[in-house]
């Protein structure tokens, strides 16, 4: 089965915190996925963006670390997307349309693997470098 979008850091978290903070269709296409069992695909630099985000002085995500990387493992709906040569290539070939090297490599993933991104980052928005779900 093939993933049917690519969450960004943000969604995620939100999803996993305070989901009132998502868009009533993120909300929408996040539960049809969790009932359905459909996966998600999470980048691989979304995991390092956790790891800072958690370990920061006030960390989104009341749990630790490892609890929050076991439960994601254990998740049939989640895959992780490795941050491989063709997605670094992407990266390159983005131009100077994004500057935060992570949106880079989550857009370059939704790219490379052909899938819509749960965002609601403006500037990911407005550069209309890949569909998404806002």
């Amino acid at each position: 089965m093939t993933s049917l979008a690519l969450l960004d850091t943000h969604i995620l978290v939100r999803w996993l915190s305070d989901s009132r903070k998502l868009s009533r269709e993120q909300l929408r296409f996040l539960k049809e996925a969790d009932r359905n069992l459909a996966p998600v695909a999470l980048s691989a630099i979304s995991l390092l963006e956790i790891a800072v985000l958690v370990s920061g002085p006030k960390p989104p995500i009341q749990v630790s670390l490892p609890h929050l990387f076991a439960a994601l493992r254990a998740n049939p709906t989640f895959r992780i997307l490795p941050l491989s040569m063709e997605v670094a290539a992407e990266v390159a070939a983005l131009g100077d349309a994004l500057r935060d090297p992570g949106d880079r490599a989550i857009v370059a993933t939704a790219r490379v693997h052909r899938l819509r991104l749960l965002t609601s980052d403006q500037r990911i928005i407005e550069s209309g470098l890949v569909p998404v779900i806002d």
